[in-house]
């Protein structure tokens, strides 16, 4: 009798630890999930100058001329590069000083640069700016006071866009094109500053 139940306590026990298996928890296997991250880059253009440009000019009989030049520069990521044009900010060209005094805008053009006429002034670039339109500028400028008989060569401003600069590639770093711009007067006119706004515009192609 006793034997019987150590036997019966025996198969319990089997059970028991069978049971136990069954219910015993299945490690999780590993999971994993890509995403994708995408950073749109627009398209942009900028432009600065180094400054307003200005010049002293002590004028003469016959007249005497000085220069002055800042640098525009242009900045943009577009692949096909940019166009830079620039003209008077109105339809009044002339520099306007004191006492209705003015000095006119010259009447050279870009395709037939040349001196400048007394009392006028004007705007220049190097003759071989990329992408200019067609011009007859110097290759190169350097700044002057007071020459009385210069021979560098210059054109008028307009109230329309002048094309000075057109680029086929980006200029992530920035492109810069120096401007020069010269007057030639005499002592018919009163002593003052003289000053006109022009506008420089970049679009990008």
């Amino acid at each position: 009798m006793k034997q019987q139940l150590k036997s019966r306590a025996l198969v319990v026990a089997s059970v028991a630890a069978v049971v136990g298996l069954m219910l015993a928890p299945v490690a999780a296997s590993a999971v994993a999930q890509n995403t994708t991250l995408t950073a749109v880059v627009q398209g942009s253009i900028a432009i600065a100058q180094s400054g307003n440009v200005s010049f002293n000019v002590t004028p003469v009989s016959g007249g005497s001329q000085s220069s002055g030049n800042h640098t525009v520069t242009v900045t943009t990521n577009n692949a096909l590069g940019y166009t830079l044009n620039l003209k008077d900010l109105d339809a009044t060209l002339t520099l306007d000083g004191p006492s209705a005094n003015t000095i006119a805008a010259s009447s050279n053009t870009m395709a037939a640069a040349t001196t400048l006429a007394n009392n006028t002034w004007g705007w220049a670039i190097p003759s071989g700016t990329t992408g200019a339109a067609t011009n007859t500028f110097d290759a190169s400028y350097t700044n002057f006071t007071d020459q009385t008989s210069s021979a560098t060569k210059w054109a008028g401003i307009l109230a329309t866009d002048q094309l000075i600069k057109s680029t086929s590639g980006p200029a992530g770093s920035g492109d810069p094109l120096v401007v020069n711009y010269s007057a030639k007067v005499d002592p018919t006119k009163a002593v003052g500053s003289y000053t006109d706004t022009v506008v420089y515009t970049a679009t990008v192609k």
